[in-house]
């Protein structure tokens, strides 16, 4: 690994801040340390969108039961948290990672909303359609829960898991790998590693279970990871359910990806970071991540901005890598280079929606930003209903020095009224260096009174998906139900109650459900989802049977070709499978203290 010596600094120009800029004062002195930050919800990645998908916030003051809610296109890399709900149209797909060794690829006309998102605990409802949950990694005691009109699944073992509906309304669970929990209306039980369990009806009285067809659980298990790992996946698992179970670790990407070894495995999107760029030591930073990127490229200038409560304006990168470096970590210009300096892996990492500071100009019309440094303070905080913010530390909002105002090319400057439209190199404007010594930076963009005029009274937008008023109408008029308490959020008053979600009781929960056990049958389960898995086996085919000698054709000729700035390069080398994972005795981090997983943590 290469050893990048600090260069020194041609100049950095010291902001010396006098006087406190009076109205970051009022806002800090007003809101100053109201709540903690385990206090704030987690926050989740969309990684991957294809087709249509839609996305709706549930902003505050609006009702979340509101048939009527505004529904907008979701794009690749949009954080997502509690309260917000995710639907796929007929020719949609989406694909999210709730940490970096979590993940749940969402099919057609599904539907699925965030109950809970925190330490330790996800809740989600699924009231149509199907998905699976790559479930990676728990923690001892976490809870990773989907709740169903017909009951509540709980993942209690790391493994592979499909849960969706067939034609009749009933609740299929399959169970590719691991082990599950159901509660069911008429009691609870389990379904072990190739099971699935059919949940007939609301009452779900009626409850079967049998063995999971082999052939079409090879190709759930094929047409989840082709999707999931395009660039790597060889097809080794196609309609051979054995090939799987006899090697069910080799695609987790903790095992061969090396962003792995040096930051926390909590953060969505890591799992992208060896695509896209190279981990080097660096001197004074220890191991950093470098984007392959062209030159004079800056951070957090390909994007957009989005109001996302509760956390105020977001950083939505277009880039394909730009999740993990964009809300975590800090950023330092070494060489003429930048470099993504990450959280220490033995660390509990932070979700901020965008760790910059904004810079205001002397022309009303314009803003900038420009990335935090490694060491310079971020301030924590929140946004309530009214748009007022509340701290979580006593981090000063208007620091006394940023290192990175220095470089030059740093800040990013665009008018005001673009703000938030699409960034890229045509709406950035040029600004003088030496114009950047007088300025006073903010944390709180929301302090600058232009730019929260902007934020909060502009239609920011991306546009609006109607759904048809029958789909909308059965997404929130179908009640789900959880095995576990919904833990209130200050954030989404009476959450529980407006999402419709309930919990079974203790009695049931504490009764054996009853089954029509067709484990021994000649009969193997099916239905729907082996379906849908031969459905997009078929429509692959062409692509498929392109021969052997083409792939190994095409396989020689992208080698050849140099590689493209920023873009994934070539097939990265499959990891030598070498049986079940095995943990190291070292010191662990609260994110992995005897915890259960696919692979080392």
């Amino acid at each position: 690994m290469n050893k990048i010596k600090v260069w020194p600094h041609l100049t950095i120009v010291a902001v010396a801040i006098a006087v406190i800029a009076g109205l970051g004062v009022a806002f800090y002195l007003k809101n100053e340390q109201t709540a903690s930050a385990e206090g704030l919800p987690y926050a989740a990645r969309i990684q991957r969108v294809d087709g249509e998908v839609a996305f709706s916030d549930g902003l505050p003051n609006t009702d979340a039961n509101d048939a009527e809610a505004q529904w907008v296109p979701a794009t690749p890399n949009q954080p997502f948290s509690v309260g917000d709900r995710i639907y796929t149209r007929d020719n949609g797909r989406t694909s999210l990672a709730f940490s970096g060794r979590n993940f749940a690829r969402l099919d057609p006309n599904t539907s699925l909303d965030v109950v809970s998102l925190d330490d330790r605990r996800t809740q989600l409802a699924l009231r149509d359609g199907s998905a699976i949950f790559d479930v990676g990694y728990l923690e001892p005691n976490e809870l990773f829960e989907v709740a169903t009109p017909n009951g509540a699944v709980d993942f209690a073992q790391p493994g592979l898991y499909n849960v969706g509906f067939d034609q009749n309304g009933g609740v299929l669970v399959s169970v590719l790998s691991g082990l599950a929990q159901v509660v069911g209306l008429g009691g609870s039980g389990q379904i072990n590693k190739g099971e699935m369990l059919t949940l007939l009806g609301q009452s779900a009285s009626e409850l079967v279970l049998s063995r999971l067809n082999g052939q079409d659980a090879g190709r759930q298990v094929d047409d989840y990871y082709r999707y999931q790992y395009p660039s790597s996946y060889d097809g080794r698992y196609n309609n051979n359910y054995d090939a799987y179970l006899s090697d069910p670790y080799y695609y987790d990407p903790s095992r061969s990806n090396a962003s792995y070894q040096y930051t926390s495995s909590i953060i969505p999107g890591i799992n992208d970071l060896d695509y896209y760029g190279d981990w080097q030591n660096v001197d004074g930073y220890g191991h950093a991540w470098r984007p392959r990127v062209d030159s004079g490229w800056v951070p957090y200038q390909q994007g957009q901005w989005t109001n996302d409560y509760p956390y105020g304006p977001t950083w939505v990168s277009s880039e394909p890598w730009g999740y993990a470096p964009y809300h975590y970590g800090r950023w330092a210009n070494v060489g003429n280079q930048w470099y993504w300096i990450p959280d220490g892996k033995n660390t509990t990492p932070s979700y901020a929606p965008a760790l910059v500071a904004f810079v205001p100009l002397s022309d009303a019309n314009q803003i900038g930003w420009v990335p935090l440094a490694p060491g310079e303070v971020y301030a924590p905080r929140y946004y309530d209903n009214n748009w007022q913010p509340q701290y979580l530390t006593r981090a000063n909002v208007v620091p006394g020095q940023l290192i990175n105002l220095g470089i030059p090319g740093a800040v990013t400057v665009v008018a005001l009224d673009a703000f938030g439209r699409v960034i890229d190199a045509r709406s950035i404007r040029r600004i003088d260096q030496q114009r950047l010594a007088s300025v006073r930076p903010t944390l709180d963009p929301l302090t600058l009174t232009p730019l929260r005029n902007a934020v909060i009274h502009s239609a920011w937008g991306r546009g609006k998906i109607d759904l048809p008023p029958g789909i909308a109408k059965k997404l929130w008029d179908r009640p789900v139900f959880v095995g576990t308490d919904v833990r209130e959020s200050r954030f989404r008053k009476d959450l529980a109650k407006s999402m419709r979600v309930e919990r079974v009781s203790d009695q049931v929960k504490n009764q054996k459900f009853k089954v029509r056990d067709d484990r021994n049958g000649d009969h193997r389960a099916d239905g729907d989802q082996g379906q849908k898995a031969r459905q997009a086996d078929n429509e692959r085919e062409p692509e498929k049977n392109r021969g052997k000698d083409a792939r190994a054709q095409d396989k020689i000729e992208r080698k050849a070709e140099q590689q493209p700035q920023g873009q994934r390069v070539g097939n990265p080398a499959k990891p030598e499978f070498k049986g079940p994972p095995v943990r190291e005795s070292k010191p662990e981090s609260k994110e992995h203290k005897q915890g259960k997983g696919k692979g080392k943590p």
